[in-house]
């Protein structure tokens, strides 16, 4: 089978790399794959093998280019429209509002620069609110009521035990 451009290989060797899954998106991938043998066994010797994850029902790899599949479970999710690729950007922020270390997101994403990070991720409301709510946390917390201590250890009371302030 010919290979087109798109499937040829990855930019750099960053794009062939270990992954880690939720637990909810194993199982359905597993399930999917069960699916895709139903289609196997269903389309006989019409299938085609090509290693790919999701396929045409006769194992073809998907166009890149047609994004009606895509397009379908956007409106199915009830979530903002956008192209599939728009969906590395909600990763990346994702992985922000997570607060995972920046180190971590690039080999999560496969970059090689902190630059697509800033490329990548978005600041969001709820980021902007937390970190509104930190900088006013610091600058006007309440004031903590002053203690004094029972004793100095000159007046034969050694307890040391924090008292309120009269």
């Amino acid at each position: 089978m010919p290979v087109r451009a798109e499937t040829a290989g990855t930019k750099s060797a960053a794009g062939k790399r270990g992954i880690g899954l939720p637990d909810e998106l194993a199982r359905l991938l597993k399930l999917h794959q069960a699916e895709q043998n139903r289609e196997r066994d269903k389309a006989a010797d019409l299938w085609t093998e090509t290693g790919y994850v999701f396929t045409t029902p006769t194992g073809a790899p998907l166009n890149p280019r047609s994004d009606d599949e895509w397009k379908r479970l956007v409106e199915v999710a009830k979530v903002p429209d956008g192209r599939l690729h728009d969906a590395r950007h909600t990763t990346a922020t994702v992985l922000l509002l997570l607060r995972v270390a920046e180190r971590t997101v690039m080999g999560i994403m496969g970059w090689s620069n902190t630059a697509m990070a800033a490329r990548y991720q978005h600041i969001t409301a709820a980021i902007r609110r937390d970190v509104a709510d930190r900088v006013g946390g610091l600058l006007w917390k309440p004031a903590e009521e002053p203690t004094e201590t029972k004793g100095d250890g000159d007046e034969g009371d050694a307890t040391g035990e924090p008292v309120p302030a009269a």
